[in-house]
C-alpha cells in the first residue's frame, strides 16, 4: 500500500465515530461477518443518486480498508439511480490523500483506475446505474449512501441485504471557498467509518 495512504489510515481515529453512527454501521459489519463465516465472496455496492461523489468515496475507501486489514474476497462497487460522471473534485481529493488516479477515457463519463497500492488491482470508477452489468447482479449488499437514493429505490433487485449508511453531500460546497475542505472532510469521514467497519472484523 502506498505510504501516504498508510499514514492517512493510521491517523484516522475511530474513537471519533459517534455512537449513533456505530449503530448505523453495525448491519454492514454483521453482513461482512456472516459472509466471512460462510467463506463467501463479499460484494458491496455503494449507491447514491448520481453515482458522482459519496458512492465513489465509499467504494474506494471500503476496498482500501479491506486490503489494509487483510479481509479477503471483498469486491466493492458503486452505482446510482441514474448515471452522470464521477465529479473531478473526488479524484483530486483522493489524489491529495495518496491515491494514484489514472484516467482511462476522455468521455463525458470518464473511466478511472484508482490505485491504493502498486500491486493490488485498481478500483475501476465511473458513473453508472446500480443495476449496470459491471456491478454484481445477486449476492451483494446494497449500501445506500444518500437519503434521496434510499427513498427513490424501493427495491434493489438481487441484493442480499439493503443497508442505509447515508452521508451529507459535499456538493453543497461546489463553487465556494470551502469546497476543498468540505470534500476532504467527507472523504475523511467515510474513510474513518470504513476503518471502523473493517477493524471491527478483527475483534469479532
Amino acid at each position: 500500500m502506498f505510504e501516504q495512504i498508510t499514514n492517512e489510515i493510521s491517523a484516522l481515529n475511530t474513537q471519533h465515530v459517534p455512537e449513533e453512527r456505530k449503530k448505523v454501521l453495525q448491519p454492514l459489519i454483521d453482513y461482512i461477518i456472516e459472509k466471512e463465516k460462510d467463506n463467501a465472496p463479499i460484494s458491496l455496492n455503494f449507491i447514491c443518486t448520481h453515482n458522482s461523489r459519496r458512492s465513489h468515496l465509499s467504494q474506494i475507501w471500503a476496498q482500501t480498508m479491506a486490503a489494509y486489514y487483510g479481509v479477503k474476497q471483498v469486491n466493492c462497487y458503486s452505482g446510482g439511480t441514474e448515471a452522470t460522471a464521477m465529479f473531478p473534485k473526488v479524484g483530486e481529493t483522493l489524489s491529495n490523500q495518496g491515491f494514484q488516479i489514472l484516467k482511462l477515457s476522455e468521455a463525458e463519463n470518464p473511466v478511472y483506475a484508482i490505485k491504493f497500492s502498486e500491486n493490488a488491482p485498481a478500483v475501476i470508477a465511473f458513473s453508472k446505474e446500480f443495476g449496470h452489468a459491471f456491478n454484481p447482479a445477486s449476492e451483494f449488499a446494497a449500501i445506500m449512501t444518500c437519503s434521496s437514493a434510499d427513498e427513490a429505490c424501493p427495491m434493489v433487485l438481487g441484493c442480499d441485504k439493503r443497508i442505509a449508511v447515508t452521508y451529507e453531500d459535499p456538493k453543497k460546497s461546489d463553487g465556494t471557498p470551502q469546497q476543498n475542505d468540505t470534500y476532504l472532510e467527507r472523504s475523511k469521514q467515510i474513510a474513518t467509518e470504513m476503518k471502523f467497519v473493517f477493524s471491527a472484523l478483527n475483534k469479532s
